[in-house]
């Protein structure tokens, strides 16, 4: 059986348009109506004559005017019905976009609920009050998919952090067995040997867990009170921790920062972003190469001499693990994929730019 349900949105389009219509009809009928009979028509007296030809004379005066008569209503009619035609598009267009604007109201509202939630804010939800319609159910759907999301990063950023701490303790107690075994009493050569190699790889995976922490911070999109920093200062002790490498790759530094540049945002956080975007322009540069570093106010562009790379390459060094060239190897390939987490929680953005002679050029902005 049959049964109208007025809650659907099928069901509303069909009696909005089918009333729209039919008031179009109505307003036709009425319009041409009134041009078809809104004036009379009165036949002019005939002088009495008497015969037959007098008679037929009257008959064709008679027909004539009728004639006449008839020609003018209608040309009234079909102007009427012209006019009543332009008068029901006009309102039709009028109507039919005061309806559809009507009724795709929620479904705009959650368009654009939907482009503001990122990965930063997905315990936003849509929450559409109303009937139970096509509209609505497809506004639960996608708070349910925002909630299983919610609950999928926030379980992947506690494992990250809560690895990364667990993997400390075996660290530290690898280091401590291997200090205790290089100060015994004369050493061997080989256990000197070894152990310099495992210090080495023990600060390599102690750098990628530190990465990793700070990768989960980030993307938790908890940044804490946005404080002024000093961006030459941050820039300075970037460089001095990586001054070894710059003088042992004769790298050539130049800094372009006004006095006074800062950079609003958390110290700790931003202090990384820098530290991270000067190391892989050093780390990734070539024997006698160039680092310009340059900026001003909420602005930081790094750029660097290199192999010459294509963008699309380029566009996916900000993913985790994302390395370009074999000489990449040793990088732990969290360097710009922490800066963009980091830019992302600042509300910023990030540009990466193939140089066509050669190298990389990084953007930072934040509001």
């Amino acid at each position: 059986m049959f049964r109208l349900r007025l809650a659907t949105v099928g069901t509303r389009f069909t009696v909005l348009y089918a009333a729209v219509f039919l008031g179009s009809g109505v307003l036709l009928l009425a319009v041409a109506l009134a041009f078809s009979g809104g004036s009379s028509t009165t036949v002019a007296p005939v002088q009495q004559q008497s015969g037959p030809a007098a008679a037929q004379q009257r008959i064709t005066a008679l027909e004539d005017q009728l004639g006449a008569v008839q020609s003018e209503q209608a040309r009234r009619l079909v102007f009427g019905f012209a006019v009543a035609l332009f008068v029901m598009a006009v309102l039709s267009l009028l109507l039919g976009r005061l309806m559809a604007g009507t009724v795709l109201s929620p479904v705009r509202s959650i368009t654009a609920v939907t482009r503001r939630i990122s990965a930063d804010n997905l315990h936003e939800r849509l929450a559409v009050h109303g009937p139970d319609d096509e509209v609505k159910q497809l506004a639960d759907t996608i708070d349910g998919l925002l909630e299983r999301l919610e609950a999928s990063f926030t379980a992947q950023r506690r494992f990250v952090a809560n690895a990364s701490h667990e993997l400390r303790t075996p660290l530290a107690t690898m280091r401590a067995t291997l200090d205790v075994a290089v100060a015994k009493p004369d050493p061997a050569a080989a256990t000197l040997v070894l152990a310099g190699k495992l210090r080495t790889q023990l600060d390599r995976v102690d750098h990628l867990l530190d990465g990793f922490l700070t990768l989960a911070r980030a993307q938790h999109g908890g940044t804490g009170e946005a404080v002024p920093n000093d961006l030459s200062e941050l820039t300075a002790e970037a460089l001095r921790d990586r001054a070894a490498e710059v003088s042992a790759r004769r790298l050539a530094v130049t800094v372009e920062l006004p006095a006074g540049s800062v950079m609003r945002g958390n110290p700790a956080l931003l202090a990384r972003l820098v530290a991270n975007l000067v190391d892989n322009a050093v780390t990734h540069n070539m024997d006698d190469g160039w680092v310009r570093i340059a900026g001003g106010e909420s602005e930081l562009i790094v750029e660097s001499g290199g192999p010459v790379f294509a963008q699309d390459q380029v566009d996916r060094l900000t993913g985790a693990f994302e390395r370009l060239g074999a000489e990449r190897v040793g990088s732990s390939g969290l360097g710009l994929s922490i800066v963009a987490a980091v830019v992302a929680a600042h509300q910023g953005t990030l540009e990466l730019t193939a140089r066509p002679d050669g190298g990389l050029r990084v953007a930072v902005r934040l509001p």
